[in-house]
Formats: structure tokens, sequence, C-alpha cells
């Protein structure tokens, strides 16, 4: 246990016996225990193999390439249809953690097993991305705005293209798009 992570299962008031729970099973699997992201995550040589998260309506297990698992148990769940690698397994009490046990620990060891192997999950490339017309156009109309976008990292555009492209109404994506130019022009990602 890093001391470092305690205060995290001390403030959880909601899912504080099942995080404390997760996080015995997870520690029982010979990972490091470390804070990233405000959250504790476990770690293998380095590597990022499982975090442990709340949210209002459940808490759960990250897998950061829980894509390459075999997820033979279907417990393995892709929060939204943008998350490429990461997969949760969800819990809403501790019960339901002592029964999977087991398999939570197979989990683990399989996700250490992939990162043994130098397994990388193959993510889809920035222009494979839709881009709403709405932005599109706006890129064809101004080369100033194009080049600025072009000089983003990927992530960044990939985050651009989500935001923009999720409204149904095109006169929200098209404010979405007014909102965010000064910062594509400086440089800065949608939450930068």
């Amino acid at each position: 246990m890093n001391p470092k992570v305690d205060f995290y299962f001390n403030k959880a008031k909601k899912w504080q016996e099942e995080v404390t729970r997760l996080r015995t099973i997870v520690l029982d699997c010979g990972l490091t225990e470390e804070l990233k992201w405000g959250c504790p995550s476990y770690t293998f040589q380095k590597a990022n193999i499982v975090l442990i998260h709340t949210f209002k309506e459940y808490c759960a297990l990250l897998f950061f390439k829980g894509a390459l698992l075999s997820n033979e148990n279907g417990i393995l769940i892709q929060q939204t249809e943008n998350v490429q690698a990461a997969r949760q397994i969800r819990f809403t009490s501790a019960q339901e953690i002592t029964e999977m046990e087991a398999i939570l620990q197979s989990c683990i060891y399989e996700a250490i097993e992939v990162e043994k192997a130098g397994l990388e999950v193959v993510l889809k490339k920035t222009d494979e991305f839709k881009v709403c017309e709405e932005f599109q156009a706006k890129l064809e109309q101004t080369p100033a705005l194009k080049a600025a976008f072009e000089t983003l990292t990927p992530g960044r555009q990939r985050a651009y293209f989500l935001y923009f492209s999720q409204p149904k109404q095109s006169k929200t994506r098209e404010a979405r798009i007014e909102k965010s130019l000064e910062k594509i022009f400086i440089g800065k990602g949608l939450d930068d």
C-alpha cells in the first residue's frame, strides 16, 4: 500500500467498502500502487495496468488495455463508443466484488501478461475520425484555422472532432466550433 493513496480510500463515502476491497484484490496480484489522475492506479514495471475509480451509480476497475483482454465472462464494458483501449468492470456492492474475486484476479493477471508480451491496442488514426460538415467547411474557409488545427497533437485533434460531432443539431455544432476557435489558434486542446 502506498500511503499517498490512502486519502482516496478514506474520503470515499458511498463506495468506501467496495474500493477498499478492490484495493486488497489488486495489491494481492503484486502490482505497485500509485496515485495518477487523482485515482489509485496500479502498475507493473511502471506500465499502467488497472485503476480504481468511483462514479455516482457504481465503482469500477478500469483496465488500460482492456480491449486486449479475452473477456470470456462478458464483464468488461466499453464506457462509450469513443473509448478505444480501456475497459471497465463495474460494481454496485461489496458482495458482488467478493463473489467475483477469482475472476477479477484472473483479469488482472491476464492484463499483466498482455503488458509482459508488449501488446498494444491498435488505435484509430486521427484521419479516421468523422469530421462534422460544419467544422470541415470552417477549415476550408479559413486556411489559418486549418494550419493551426494541424499543429495540434493527434489527441487534441481527436478531442475536438468528437466534441464537435456529438450534438444532433447543426446550430449546436456551429456554436461549439465558434467557442473553440480561440483555443485552437493558440495551440490549446479542448481541456487545456
